[in-house]
C-alpha cells in the first residue's frame, strides 16, 4: 500500500486547507486523541479523565462521533444499543457514569448538550485530535511505542505523522514504554508540552479472577491491536490457548458466534475471555451460545494516571 501513502497525504493537506476557523463552544473542551487509527487506548483515558474531573467537582460530559453507529443526528447515549450509538460511547457511559452524546458534527453535539445542561461544565472530546473543526482548551494525545515505528495510512496505522504532536498540550505515555517513547518525541513537541504517565491493568471478576474461564480460555476480541490484549492476559497469568479476533468495531452476528464456537471446540477451550468493548456488543442470545461451551469472562482494562494530583492540577490550569 506504500504507493497510496502520497495520495493519503495529499488528501490530508487538501482537508487542512479547507478546514477554516474552528468553532468554539461555551464550555471548555478537552480533546483526547492519538496519531493512530486505533489501539492507542483512548477510551480508557477518556474514562479516567471523566472520573477524575467528576470527583473534583466538575460537571463532565463526553462528545463522540460514535464510530460505525446506525443512529443519525445528535443523540444522547442511553441503554446498551451499541448498533445505534457505537460500542465505545456505550462503554464510556457505563464506566464513567457521565452523559455521553454522539454525532458526526461535534459542535452541534456540544451545543445540544449545553442547551439542556443545568450548570456549566467541561466537554471531553473523544478521539478529537483529527477533528479540528472544534476549538479546544487542551489537547491530550496518546503516544505508543508502536506509533514511533509506524507509517501513514494505508501502508500503516497512522492517521497523521509524528510532527502533528506539535499541537499537543499533554502527551500520555504508558508507564512501561516511557523510557523508550519520551526521548524520541522531544523533537516533535513544542516547548511547554507536558508528559503524563499512565498505568494500565486488567481487572478480572471475582471470585476466580484469571481462572474465571477455566484453564484453557480463548481470547475473543474485535479491537485494533488484539496482540496487545493477548500479551496483557498472559502477563496477568491468564493462560489463553489462542486469540480469535475480528476487525476493530466489528458488530457481532450470530453467525460470528457460531464460527467462534467451532474454533474454540477445535482448541478444546474451557471458556472465553473478552474485553469490555466487546462485551457490550454481545446480546443475551450470543452470550448464551458461548456459555454453552464455557464461562465468558470480561477482563476490564483500568487506566490510571501515575501522578493524578499533578495531572489534575495541570489540566485545570488550562480549563480556567
Amino acid at each position: 500500500m506504500w504507493p497510496l501513502v502520497p495520495v493519503y497525504r495529499a488528501a490530508q493537506a487538501t482537508k487542512e486547507a479547507l478546514r477554516g476557523e474552528p468553532k468554539r463552544l461555551q464550555w471548555p473542551v478537552v480533546s483526547v486523541g492519538s496519531l493512530s487509527a486505533g489501539g492507542a487506548g483512548k477510551t480508557p483515558v477518556v474514562i479516567a479523565l471523566a472520573q477524575m474531573l467528576k470527583t473534583r467537582g466538575w460537571s463532565v460530559d463526553v462528545l463522540s462521533r460514535g464510530y460505525g453507529r446506525r443512529g443519525t443526528g445528535v443523540e444522547f447515549v442511553e441503554g446498551t444499543d451499541t448498533r445505534r450509538f457505537g460500542d465505545e460511547p456505550v462503554l464510556i457511559a457505563q464506566r464513567a457514569e457521565v452523559p455521553v452524546w454522539v454525532g458526526s458534527d461535534r459542535y452541534a453535539v456540544g451545543s445540544v448538550a449545553e442547551s439542556i445542561a443545568k450548570e456549566r461544565g467541561v466537554h471531553l472530546l473523544d478521539d478529537g485530535l483529527q477533528h479540528r473543526k472544534l476549538a479546544r482548551a487542551a489537547e491530550v494525545v496518546l503516544v505508543t511505542a508502536d506509533d514511533l515505528d509506524d507509517a501513514l495510512l494505508p501502508a500503516g496505522n497512522l492517521r497523521e505523522p509524528l510532527h502533528a504532536l506539535a499541537r499537543a498540550n499533554f502527551i500520555a505515555v504508558r508507564e512501561e514504554e516511557m523510557d523508550y517513547v519520551a526521548p524520541q518525541i522531544k523533537q516533535y513537541v513544542r516547548e511547554g508540552t507536558l508528559i503524563w504517565t499512565i498505568r494500565r491493568r486488567l481487572r478480572f471478576p471475582e471470585p476466580l479472577l484469571v481462572l474465571g474461564a477455566g484453564l484453557r480460555p480463548v481470547a475473543l476480541c474485535a479491537i485494533a491491536r488484539p496482540e496487545g490484549f493477548a500479551s496483557m492476559l498472559k502477563e496477568a497469568g491468564c493462560g489463553i490457548v489462542d486469540t480469535i479476533y475480528l476487525r476493530d468495531h466489528h458488530a457481532y452476528e450470530i453467525s460470528d458466534i457460531d464460527r467462534v464456537l467451532e474454533l474454540a471446540k477445535q482448541l478444546n477451550a474451557t471458556g472465553f475471555v473478552t474485553t469490555e468493548k466487546d462485551a457490550v456488543k454481545l446480546t443475551p442470545a450470543m452470550r448464551a451460545k458461548l456459555e454453552a461451551l464455557g464461562p465468558v469472562m470480561v477482563a476490564a482494562l483500568n487506566t490510571e494516571f501515575v501522578f493524578p494530583e499533578r495531572v489534575a492540577r495541570e489540566l485545570e490550569a488550562r480549563l480556567g
